[in-house]
């Protein structure tokens, strides 16, 4: 791929499910037009209110394992019984026209992005606790309880890891603004920051 501009930068944002990494994203988009969000592949179905090729690339599991044989794939994982993945073709086209590249992933993929891209940035989203968080999952609703006690278990195995990220943000009730302020502060410190090398897929 072709060197990157030198403004360019790579931003994992990574949490536990349900702790609000769409809407932060999404407000942050709004108000900065250097941020490009990459559409990640997933093949379970679109929830209710989810468009195909905006909020994900949904593909059979077929379609993802041929794009992952061609080597399409930057990162996946498995979560919760579907694959997940960053389509390499987006983020090499938005890098290259300057952009801060934003990928939204579990905290696994966010351990493989740091191994592929040293350069990148980690933001960590969270809650102030694991109360704030079941509220909101079971407001989001869409799970069993069985599946819903699975996701749990794994979102308290994800707060854990938090000191591994460059920078945590806590989304607090009501606290979407702040939030999405709170993380165009840090791009914009980390833009600015001193002998920064630009990204390398």
């Amino acid at each position: 791929m072709s060197e990157p501009a030198t403004h360019s930068l790579v931003v994992v944002l990574s949490g536990p499910s349900g702790v609000g990494k769409d809407s932060v994203l999404a407000a942050a988009l709004a108000r900065d037009d250097r941020l490009a969000r990459v559409v990640t592949a997933k093949t379970r179905s679109p929830r209710p209110g989810e468009v195909d090729g905006v909020h994900h690339l949904f593909l059979s599991v077929a379609a993802f394992d041929d794009l992952l044989a061609r080597g399409g794939l930057l990162e996946h994982a498995e979560v919760y019984g579907h694959y997940s993945g960053v389509p390499r073709d987006q983020v090499e086209r938005l890098l290259g026209e300057g952009k801060t590249v934003v990928l939204r992933t579990d905290v696994q993929g966010a351990r493989t992005l740091r191994a592929k891209i040293p350069q990148a940035l980690l933001v960590f989203l969270t809650v102030p606790g694991v109360d704030d968080l079941e509220r909101r999952m079971r407001a989001r609703g869409g799970d069993d309880e069985a599946a819903m006690r699975r996701r749990l278990a794994v979102a308290r195995e994800e707060m854990a890891e938090a000191d591994r990220f460059d920078h945590v943000i806590v989304n607090r009730e009501g606290g979407l603004a702040a939030a999405a302020d709170e993380l165009l502060a840090v791009i914009d410190r980390e833009r600015a920051r001193p002998g920064r090398v630009p990204p390398r897929l």
